[in-house]
């Protein structure tokens, strides 16, 4: 069976943090860990070169692939913030509370499961946080440890 690319790593996601360029987003990537720490009451870690993941999961998908991931996490690229957000996706009353979030929540992006936000400006941070918990409760009604 085949791992994941996408690791653990031993960098300290608050060095990582630092390094993050431009200077915008490295200050934004401060306020989004800030945030995802108060909601999921976890310490990040790096997840590859560039994720940082708070909390983590195991499950087995119908094919029989096991995978290892992290139940919430973000990464501060240079064009936008991309957001990891998995339990709107796996639990159907997320998903309906995530949609009306997203209603609300102002100018952004979505891929399957991930949220993408050009600058933090754009979106109204109260509910962004309510978007971060809806998720990681879900996360933990799916996948308990």
């Amino acid at each position: 069976m085949t791992e994941a690319k996408t690791q653990i790593t031993k960098v300290d996601p608050a060095n990582f943090i630092a390094g993050v360029e431009p200077e915008k987003k490295r200050e934004e990537a401060k306020v989004l860990d800030t945030l995802f720490r108060k909601v999921t009451g976890e310490e990040p870690q790096m997840w590859g070169p560039s994720i940082i993941g708070y909390g983590e999961y195991r499950t087995t998908y119908a094919s029989g692939r096991d995978v290892h991931w992290m139940r919430s996490g973000f990464s501060p690229r240079k064009a936008k913030h991309s957001l990891y957000l998995m339990g709107g996706y796996c639990d159907e009353n997320a998903g309906k509370r995530r949609d009306e979030l997203l209603g609300r929540l102002g100018k952004y992006k979505t891929g399957k499961s991930c949220l993408y936000i050009n600058k933090l400006a754009d979106v109204d941070m109260e509910v962004l946080e309510e978007l971060l918990r809806n998720d990681w409760e879900a996360m933990a009604r799916t996948y308990p440890e």
